[in-house]
């Protein structure tokens, strides 16, 4: 089959990801103490994405995997899992959610590796080369729009869990360029672990930075045509709840923040309220083999 023209327009699919709030989508699933990353993957957009792009028994990757939100959907689902995580402290809460999943059920089996993912090669077994089913993570981003608060009576609010390390070398801390070149590594290696049908997924959305949008889906997208990835998919996971029949926004504090304050200063800024899903393959790979 010839290649896609990549000039085309790519359809796009809507997955209504959020009926359920991040809390009640966690909840019995996670261990309590998950809930202190700035910057969670939903439940429902990894299990959609698991369940959409991979089969029970494939081999699936997260190289910034955070407390494991991908590898414990993954084992969930019949999956096996490797994470990549740079702080020790998620990689710790992500094991204890790999365990707290075996207690109840999961058939597949997870690994953590502690590690900086831009050196994918000297931390992932180099027999697992060309055997990964499916890449799927959400890159750092935005760092004002992540954490959680709460209410000081008289005082306004306080924020907490709204970084995601001290460690200057995070990605969650860098600046823009820096992040892409990293990412831009990131993504080469994970292409050299792909086999030859497998895919890789990415999910970020757009954000504001100093109230300018920073359309980071089509950064990524650059970012992974570079290292030698073909975009072929665009989906939209609506983060939104369903109220009889009108969708309801959930935006995080931090966005309701941001927005209410430039509407304040005269800008008609709106919520963001979806999920890019990026879904690329490697160039040898015809369009309609999976």
């Amino acid at each position: 089959m010839a290649e896609p023209d990549s000039s085309a327009p790519l359809p796009l699919s809507v997955w209504p990801t959020a009926q359920q709030s991040a809390a009640s989508q966690r909840n019995g699933r996670y261990v309590p103490g998950s809930t202190a990353h700035p910057a969670k993957m939903l439940p429902a957009i990894a299990r959609q994405a698991i369940a959409a792009y991979s089969q029970p028994g494939d081999l699936l990757l997260d190289p910034m995997c955070g407390i494991g939100t991908t590898l414990v959907e993954a084992i969930l689902l019949g999956r096996d899992a490797i994470g990549i995580e740079l702080e020790a402290r998620w990689a710790e809460l992500a094991s204890a959610n790999i365990a707290h999943a075996c207690r109840h059920g999961a058939t597949g089996t997870a690994t953590v590796l502690t590690g900086d993912a831009r050196h994918l090669a000297h931390l992932v077994d180099p027999h697992l080369a060309g055997r990964v089913a499916l890449v799927l993570t959400s890159p750092p981003y935005g760092r004002s729009l992540h954490g959680q608060v709460t209410a000081r009576p008289g005082r306004g609010v306080a924020k907490f869990d709204n970084v995601y390390s001290a460690n200057p070398a995070n990605l969650g801390r860098v600046d823009q360029p820096i992040l892409l070149d990293a990412l831009q590594e990131i993504l080469v290696g994970c292409r050299q672990l792909l086999c030859p049908s497998g895919l890789l997924v990415l999910t970020a959305r757009p954000y504001r930075h100093h109230d300018q949008l920073v359309d980071l889906p089509v950064q990524l997208t650059q970012v992974a045509e570079t290292a030698g990835l073909v975009l072929f998919e665009r989906n939209a996971a609506l983060l939104v709840g369903l109220r009889e029949d009108r969708l309801v926004p959930r935006p995080s504090f931090f966005q309701l923040d941001r927005v209410r304050k430039a509407r304040a200063r005269g800008l008609p800024l709106r919520i963001i309220a979806h999920e890019d899903v990026l879904v690329f393959r490697r160039p040898s790979m015809s369009a309609g083999s999976r």
